[in-house]
C-alpha cells in the first residue's frame, strides 16, 4: 500500500523588541536567571499587562512579507494552560482574531519547481518561563516569561521533511532580513513544533495526528519527521491504533518520546483578555510599515542571478544573511568582480565572518585585495595567506603585503631561470608529461611556487613551464 504524508508546521519565533511584550522587563537572551522580571511577567495577583505596540507592528510586518492580508479589528485572548512555566494559569494569546491571515511562502522544491505553502494565520503571544531540569529538582527561570512571540501557522501543505525544512529555512531568511528576530535556533528565538499524519494515497481524509514539540534545529526537524513518518506507517501497516498525540524529539535516541495526549482547542478555554483593548490596525500604520519592508531574499537572490551573472547556489548562500548580501554588494562595486566577490565570501572570509573577528574588515579591504589578485601585484596564494592579518590588524591588504614583502615577482627572465633549474631536476615528471600524465604540470608550478615562498607570479611559472617542458 502506498502512503501520502501530511505536515504542517507551527513556528514560535521570539521578536527582537527590546522590553517584553506587556510589560517594561528587558527581553534579551540570557542574564542571571530571575533578573529580567516583575509582577506582571511573574504572573502575581493584581498585576496587569499593557500591550507593547512594537510587538504588533512587528507582526504586521511579518505578515505583510509573508503575504498575508492584516486584521483591522483583533484582541487578545486567554489560552488556559496548566504548567509550571506559565504561572497565571493562563497565557495572553489571540484565538479568532490573529494579526494576520491568508499567506504563502514559496519553496523550491525539485527540478527548480515552486510550490505554494500556505500561512493559515501568524498571532501574537507572550513566551512561557524556563524550566531547568536537574536530577533531583526543576527550576524555573522568569527571564524568558513575556518575551514576545509570534506564532506563524501553516496549512498541512507540506508533503515530505525535505520540505519543512526549506520552508522554516525560507521563513528564518525572510525573517532575518525584515530585523524583526535574530531567529537563533540554539538559543531558543525560533522554535518549531512539526503536526504529522499519514494517510493512504489518494484519500481526502486525513490520518491520526501527532504534534512534536519544541524542534530547535533543521536537522532534528528533519529527523524527527522522518522517524514519525516511518513510525505510523509501521503502525498502520501492522494494523495497530495510532493515538493523536503530542511528542518530543530525543536527540541522543534519535527517536520521538510522548509527552501527553493531543489537547483539543477547547481544552484551552479560550476566551477575550479583559485586562486588555481591542487591536485597531488602521490603513495608514500599515502603510507605513509596509515602507520599512527591505528587499526580501527570494527577490534578492533572482536580482543577483540577473545582475551579476551568479549561479543560483551562490546568490543562495549571499542572500542568507543580510549583511553578507550588503557586504557583497559594496565590494562588487568597488571592484568590479561579482564572481571573485562571491568565491571569497563564501570561501576564505565565511568561517572568520561567522567567528566575529572580522568587526574592522570592510567591504573595501577586501575589494583591494581582489584588484591586487587581478592586476598580478600579488598571487591568489598570498591574497590567502595575508586575509586572516587584514581580519585582525584592520589594516590594508597593501600595507600588510609592503610589511611582509610579498608583492608577486613577475619578472620572466628571473622566474625562467628558476623553471630551467627545477625542470633539470625532475626530469621524471617530464618523461610522464611526455607520457600524457598533463598533471605533472601543476606538481612543477608547486615546486617553484614552494621555492619563491608563494611570490611568483602562478600565470607566468605555467607559461614558461609548458614552453621549456617542450625542449626536452
Amino acid at each position: 500500500m502506498e502512503y501520502e504524508v501530511v505536515i504542517g508546521l507551527e513556528v514560535h519565533c521570539e521578536l527582537a523588541t527590546k522590553t517584553k511584550i506587556f510589560c517594561g522587563c528587558l527581553s534579551e537572551f540570557g542574564g542571571k536567571p530571575n533578573t529580567h522580571i516583575c509582577p506582571v511577567c511573574m504572573g502575581l495577583p493584581g498585576a496587569l499587562p499593557q500591550l507593547n505596540r512594537k510587538v504588533v507592528e512587528y507582526a504586521i510586518k511579518a505578515g505583510l512579507a509573508l503575504n498575508c492580508s492584516i486584521t483591522r479589528y483583533g484582541r487578545l485572548d486567554r489560552k488556559t494552560i496548566f504548567y509550571p512555566d506559565c504561572p497565571k494559569n493562563y497565557q495572553i494569546s489571540q484565538q479568532e482574531l490573529p494579526v494576520c491571515r491568508d499567506g504563502f511562502i514559496d519553496i523550491e522544491i525539485d527540478n527548480g519547481n515552486s510550490k505554494k505553502i500556505r500561512i493559515e494565520r501568524i498571532h501574537i503571544e507572550e513566551d512561557a518561563a524556563k524550566l531547568l531540569h536537574t536530577d533531583h529538582e526543576t527550576l524555573i527561570d522568569f527571564n524568558r516569561s513575556g518575551v514576545p512571540l509570534i506564532e506563524i501557522v501553516t496549512k498541512p501543505d507540506l508533503r515530505s521533511a525535505k520540505e519543512a525544512v526549506l520552508f522554516l529555512e525560507n521563513l528564518k531568511n525572510i525573517l532575518t532580513s525584515l530585523s524583526i528576530s535574530d531567529c537563533k535556533m540554539e538559543e531558543g528565538s525560533l522554535r518549531c513544533d512539526a503536526n504529522i499524519s499519514v494517510m493512504e494515497k489518494g484519500s481526502k481524509e486525513f490520518g491520526v495526528r501527532t504534534e512534536i514539540k519544541n524542534v530547535n534545529s533543521f536537522k532534528a526537524l528533519e529527523k524527527a519527521i522522518n522517524f514519525e513518518i516511518k513510525r505510523h506507517i509501521s503502525e498502520i501497516s501492522a494494523g495497530k491504533q495510532l493515538y493523536q498525540e503530542t511528542r518530543r524529539w530525543d536527540d541522543t535516541k534519535n527517536n520521538t518520546v510522548v509527552m501527553r495526549s493531543k489537547e483539543f482547542a477547547n481544552d484551552y478555554r479560550y476566551f477575550p483578555e479583559g485586562d486588555l483593548v481591542t487591536l485597531n490596525i488602521d490603513d495608514d500604520w500599515i502603510e507605513e510599515i509596509r515602507k520599512t519592508i527591505p528587499e526580501l531574499p527570494p527577490e534578492k537572490k533572482k536580482r543577483f542571478i540577473e545582475q551579476y551573472n551568479l549561479s543560483k547556489y551562490d546568490a543562495e548562500i549571499l542572500t542568507i544573511s543580510i549583511a553578507v548580501a550588503d557586504f557583497f554588494e559594496k565590494t562588487t562595486e568597488i571592484c568590479g568582480d561579482a564572481k571573485a566577490t562571491a568565491n571569497w565570501l563564501m570561501g576564505d572570509i565565511a568561517s572568520l565572518l561567522k567567528e566575529n573577528e572580522g568587526a574592522n574588515f570592510k567591504p573595501e579591504q577586501l575589494a583591494e585585495l581582489i584588484m591586487l589578485i587581478n592586476e598580478g601585484t600579488i598571487s591568489n596564494a598570498i591574497g590567502k595567506n595575508i586575509i586572516i592579518d587584514v581580519f585582525k590588524k584592520g589594516k590594508s591588504p597593501k600595507a600588510i603585503i609592503e610589511e611582509r614583502g610579498l608583492i608577486q615577482n613577475s619578472d620572466e627572465k628571473t622566474i625562467l631561470e628558476l623553471v630551467k633549474k627545477v625542470l633539470v631536476c625532475n626530469t621524471k615528471s617530464i618523461d610522464d608529461y611526455k607520457k600524457g600524465k598533463t598533471q605533472v604540470v601543476g606538481y612543477l608550478v608547486g615546486v617553484i611556487m614552494k621555492e619563491t615562498k608563494g611570490k611568483a607570479n602562478p600565470q607566468i611559472v605555467n607559461k614558461l613551464i609548458m614552453k621549456e617542458i617542450g625542449k626536452f
